[in-house]
């Protein structure tokens, strides 16, 4: 997208998610990159950021997710 990419869309059947891996959200910038990519997809499939932050940064839909907790589902 726009010289954009996703970093894993995974799909089952007809389901779809969107991830993007980073390993800390330590700057605005970082924030701002991570989480406009996934904003910029318009389609209700659900959407996340993960990263090693212990705190929720979700925003606009997006959930954000502590890689342990993701790994623990």
């Amino acid at each position: 997208m726009n010289n954009l990419e996703v970093d894993f869309v995974c799909t089952k059947g007809n389901e779809k998610i969107y991830i993007q891996v980073v390993y800390l959200l330590a700057s605005p910038e970082t924030i701002e990159i991570e989480f406009s990519l996934l904003e910029k997809i318009n389609d209700n499939y659900p959407k996340y950021v993960i990263s090693m932050d212990e705190f929720d940064m979700s925003r606009n839909g997006i959930r954000h997710i502590n890689i342990i907790d993701f790994l623990m589902r």
